[in-house]
């Protein structure tokens, strides 16, 4: 039996999913193994590709310090112990973990107790816990470093076209918003419909009343909303993308040939999404503008200038993989 383990943010539990339902497929249900904390819950709570959900106290280490980090530390190897018996419940074998604080018990529980350990690292820069059980795992997936498979929802590649000119604008702050791209895209609406291009956004739920408002106030016909559990559909009717820069996002769009101009959340760990636009950046594939210079930018001759079909070709010819070897690996 397999467990998966891992989330607090979307990027993580993107993941889980898709290789949930690719072991699915195969007739496999695996467990989950999260966290109470993030968002864990609001994502699998009521999901049926897994045949048991578990939801622990466990919380992020990185950012706590002194007493507290050792305290954080104690309480993770203590939920370590109360994953053993989970694991003796389901008979877990394999372990596969998407990181993220929620991952801390039963990667941890892994080593201890002699199960195979699969990590997939999505960003360029390797997360705390990764690195430190990264000589412990049986497989340590990531698509920066090695070229790995990247999971994604089979619905991006399906949707996938080589963008010939741009008609429509899709703003993405991620999961939870990102108020700096939702003011973008508000000042840059008026100067978009003058050039005729339409706007799809994404604000995330804590900004989606200030946006909608917005919009409705100053007469815009504007395709916006909060969060969608088929954002493949949003992506595939635009031509181009602007997008925070976390991985799962990333290769969502990349493997939608939509060229992006990347706005990296400049306070992310380690600036991993900075480091996660580059990728593209150094390859062709993509435009990377950093927060702190948006103010700088004529957005909308930028916009009018990118050559989308060129970008769509080059990000094409990066072949990107799903999740056939992470996959065969548990099986």
């Amino acid at each position: 039996m397999i467990a998966i383990t891992g989330g607090g943010t979307g990027g993580h539990l993107k993941i889980a999913k898709v290789v949930m339902k690719e072991l699915n497929k195969k007739g496999v249900r695996p467990i989950y193994i999260g966290s109470t904390t993030g968002q864990d819950k609001e994502w699998f709570f009521n999901e049926d590709g897994f045949s048991e959900k578990y939801f622990l106290s466990s919380s992020g280490v990185v950012n706590k310090k002194g007493l507290n980090k050792i305290l954080s530390l104690k309480h993770i190897l203590s939920l370590s112990f109360e994953v053993k018996d989970i694991f003796k419940k389901h008979n877990i074998k394999k372990v596969f973990s998407v990181g993220g604080f929620s991952a801390a018990p039963a990667s941890i529980a892994a080593v201890l107790f002699k199960k195979e350990l699969y990590i997939h690292e999505q960003n360029a820069y390797i997360g705390s816990l990764n690195r430190l059980l990264k000589p412990f795992s049986k497989r340590f997936f990531n698509t920066f470093l090695y070229n790995d498979p990247y999971p994604i929802d089979d619905e991006f590649f399906k949707r996938a076209r080589v963008r010939e000119n741009i008609k429509r604008v899709i703003f993405l702050g991620g999961s939870q918003g990102a108020v700096a791209i939702n003011d973008l895209a508000m000042k840059l609406a008026f100067d978009l419909k003058k050039e005729g291009i339409e706007i799809i956004h994404q604000t995330g739920k804590r900004d989606y009343k200030r946006v909608k408002e917005f919009y409705k106030n100053s007469n815009l016909d504007v395709d916006v909303f909060d969060f969608s559990s088929t954002l493949y559909e949003k992506v595939s009717q635009s031509d181009l993308a602007i997008s925070r820069a976390g991985a799962s996002t990333l290769f969502e769009l990349s493997a939608n040939l939509i060229p992006t101009i990347f706005i990296p959340y400049p306070y992310a760990a380690n600036n991993h999404q900075y480091f996660n636009a580059k990728f593209l950046v150094d390859r062709d594939a993509g435009f990377l503008i950093e927060q702190s210079k948006l103010d700088l930018v004529n957005f909308v001759d930028f916009i009018k200038r990118v050559d989308v079909k060129k970008i769509s070709l080059n990000l094409k010819s990066l072949n990107l993989s799903n999740s056939d070897d992470i996959i065969k690996a548990l099986l």
